[in-house]
């Protein structure tokens, strides 16, 4: 209780949240949800395992007399990444804020466990919501909106490492571990 507590007066401190319940372009929130945001769509498409496969493309006939279809891994799939993408902000209230033991600065972790973990059945009896998280399912939704062809392209070229990828090369929304030591 005393961490959430905690949590709940960094955000006031830091003015994460206007009177509104929705987050400032503020820094330190739109990167901790695309690093959130990241870490939530490798966890899904582990998940989902290399073997499960669906067919895409098209079904005319080409010129050759090949068809336009092939078959892809289920977890690149638009079909997949969509019906992902639909809730996976809400799952933004599974993050605290905290200090990172070596740069200082605030990032958004997971506390939660996840529904496949032994502890998931005990931690779900109790109910651990605080609107002090609306600015991170804000700022993920709205990187889901503005970012959605860069999610998409990421995860269909690769799956590792979408955190970088996605929040720093992508979308800009953080900067590279290097340059946030360089600034202290």
């Amino acid at each position: 209780m005393a961490s959430f507590l905690q949590a709940l007066f960094s955000l006031l401190l830091l003015g994460l949240f206007s009177n509104t319940g929705r987050a400032q372009r503020n820094p330190e929130v739109f990167c901790g949800a695309c690093k959130a945001l990241a870490d939530e769509l490798e966890y899904e498409i582990k998940k989902i395992g290399p073997r499960r496969t669906v067919n895409s493309g098209t079904f005319r006939i080409n010129p050759d007399g090949t068809r336009g279809k092939k078959k892809i891994p289920f977890a690149k799939s638009e079909t997949f990444l969509t019906d992902i993408l639909e809730n996976i902000c809400d799952r933004m209230n599974d993050y605290k804020l905290e200090d990172d033991p070596v740069t200082k600065k605030k990032m958004f972790k997971r506390y939660a466990p996840r529904k496949d973990e032994e502890i998931y059945p005990i931690y779900k009896q109790y109910f651990f919501y605080s609107d002090a998280y609306k600015p991170l399912k804000y700022a993920c939704e709205t990187i889901i909106e503005q970012y959605e062809d860069e999610i998409f392209s990421v995860i269909t070229r690769e799956s590792h490492s979408l955190a970088d990828k996605l929040c720093i090369e992508k979308s800009g929304l953080c900067q590279e571990e290097n340059e946030m030591h360089s600034e202290l």
